[in-house]
């Protein structure tokens, strides 16, 4: 019993859903995590993570909205946060980056009408210690062409306001200096619908998406990407454009583009050394 507390409690404090907590420990009746332990702890390890991950998809096969891999990954959590204390990584910042959960099981839970967790094939870059969230940014710790670079994300809730995004970026620079230092001299990137040239014209001057996307040099520009649609619409990708939502100005201006045959897409840029 006491075991079963401290577990809701953890999942509570990192703001899952009551109906997800209640499915959890449904599952948790019938499913013991336990026989799948060796991937659970290779999770948490960067160089074997994301094949830890492809490892016990296979293994759990049938697993209906996702809730067994869940299951698995908040067991490896634990471990996780172990090794946070080892490195002297402070509680906030790990409760902050496993908030991630509960964030794409209400991501999931606006786009289809119920929850579930269908984010698992991201999620052990946060648990082997590559991302982690630091005031409204996330930074990945990666390469990209054989070269470290520090990968920006914006989580769906992150206030992009020029004063949080410096506030993050300032975060950033000095958690980067002080637990992995081996990336302090690495460049700081973006790959984003966000970044993408043709939001430009539907964009304020006074825009924070316009302000954020300034602080980047595009390298490569991919037109027809479509993931904006779960990102700007919270619609899936094949989604017809009629049923486009026009709930804000940006998601009117989106639509109307893409009714007359403009594409928005993505784009990967630099941070620009003057910003």
């Amino acid at each position: 019993m006491e075991e079963n507390q401290r577990r809701k409690a953890f999942y509570e404090q990192l703001g899952l859903p009551a109906p997800a907590i209640e499915q959890l420990e449904r599952v948790k009746k019938t499913f013991d995590t336990k026989q799948m332990q060796e991937s659970v702890e290779r999770l948490t390890a960067a160089s074997i993570a994301r094949e830890a991950y492809l490892q016990l998809r296979e293994k759990l096969q049938e697993d209906e909205d996702g809730w067994k891999m869940l299951l698995c990954q908040l067991e490896a959590s634990d471990l996780c946060q172990k090794n946070y204390r080892k490195q002297g990584i402070g509680e906030e910042i790990f409760v902050d980056t496993m908030r991630c959960f509960s964030r794409f099981i209400r991501e999931c839970y606006e786009m289809s009408g119920r929850f579930a967790f269908d984010r698992g094939w991201w999620t052990w870059r946060q648990l082997c210690m590559s991302l982690f969230r630091l005031g409204d940014l996330e930074c990945e710790l990666c390469t990209r062409e054989g070269e470290r670079v520090i990968s920006l994300h914006i989580p769906s809730d992150a206030d992009l306001s020029p004063a949080a995004v410096d506030r993050s970026l300032g975060q950033i620079g000095s958690f980067v200096q002080r637990y992995f230092p081996q990336w302090a001299a690495a460049p700081m990137v973006c790959d984003s619908w966000l970044l993408s040239p043709a939001l430009r014209p539907m964009l304020s001057q006074s825009s924070n998406i316009r302000a954020f996307a300034a602080r980047f040099t595009i390298k490569e520009y991919r037109s027809q990407d479509k993931e904006f649609f779960r990102w700007l619409f919270a619609v899936d990708t094949n989604t017809p454009l009629e049923q486009l939502p026009e709930q804000t100005g940006l998601q009117r201006a989106a639509k109307a583009y893409l009714q007359a045959g403009g594409s928005i897409g993505a784009a990967y840029g630099v941070m620009r050394s003057d910003r």
